[in-house]
């Protein structure tokens, strides 16, 4: 059987159970088995698929179609630019959330000291000490998600301070932070159970879980802000897309200003940003956020 025979047969095998881009990702899966990229796969189509590359790839097709995410068949995923492990310990890293760190990254200083609460897989952590070169801590509860988070900082060669505790539980008393950035639990607890399979059935449900209301991590990091956000320091959430004005009013009751919604670009809102007191102008940002290429 050829290169494209093999492939049209996995598009038709993953959507026959009715994975979201089959085609996608039977062409990810034929990269990953082949160890070969799609322009060069293009130019073995008419080949005959050696066995090896074959088994290997009916392996990963048989657990697509279990609809177990695709990034934890081969074990990574991309984010910003950046490669980062993958497991079934922490979420998979995802293109909204790109957004969050762009917000962060047009908004922080030189010198800048910046607290990622509710880490997993170290992806906001990591690339803003990676792209702006500044002092990062990190908590997280998961000790597994900690191992994640602790082999992806050394695979992109940066220094993070990683914390085993629940929000600010392990961090020492006296530290204080320009930067509070976190994409907390936020889902309902009652919406879980209708989200896809990839997502509710093989992702923790720990890192998904944001109680009833889907608030409680932002009531915990908004009240907790106060003993570990600098006077004028900024805070960052990602945020559901109908939760822009209860976080928005949690952050005005505990003495926030310069409060904002912004927007994915699908259109959503995705991000909240406050200033910790009184308003205060910022010097000019360390960096410009075109060092990367953000997907619209």
């Amino acid at each position: 059987m050829t290169y494209r025979e093999t492939l049209k047969n996995c598009i038709d095998e993953l959507s026959s159970v009715g994975v979201p881009d089959p085609e996608s990702d039977a062409r990810l899966l034929l990269e990953e088995a082949s160890g070969k990229d799609y322009s060069h796969l293009l130019m073995s189509f008419r080949d005959e698929i050696p066995v090896e590359v074959s088994d290997k790839l009916n392996d990963f097709v048989s657990l697509r179609k279990k609809r177990i995410p695709l990034q934890q068949i081969i074990g990574y995923t991309e984010f910003v630019g950046l490669k980062f492990y993958v497991t079934s310990d922490v979420l998979c890293p995802r293109q909204d959330t790109e957004v969050l760190v762009e917000q962060v990254l047009e908004k922080i200083n030189g010198g800048a000291k910046v607290l990622d609460l509710c880490t997993g897989s170290g992806c906001i952590a990591i690339s803003i000490a990676k792209l702006a070169g500044v002092s990062v801590t990190a908590t997280d509860i998961s000790e597994k998600a900690l191992a994640v988070a602790e082999k992806n900082a050394r695979e992109n060669g940066v220094s993070v301070y990683f914390y085993k505790g629940d929000l600010y539980q392990a961090l020492p008393s006296d530290e204080k932070y320009d930067i509070i950035v976190s994409n907390p639990p936020y889902i309902r607890t009652d919406v879980i159970e209708t989200l896809e399979t990839e997502v509710k059935d093989f992702e923790p449900r720990i890192a998904l879980d944001g109680t009833a209301d889907g608030l409680a991590f932002y009531r915990r990091i908004i009240v907790g802000a106060d003993e570990y956000l600098k006077p004028g320091g900024l805070i960052f959430f990602e945020i559901g897309y109908d939760q822009g004005a209860d976080v928005s009013v949690l952050l005005a009751g505990s003495g926030f200003s310069d409060i904002s919604v912004i927007k994915d670009y699908g259109g959503n809102d995705r991000v909240v940003t406050a200033t910790f007191g009184k308003s205060q102008q910022l010097r000019q940002p360390l960096i410009n956020c075109s060092c990367y290429e953000f997907r619209r």
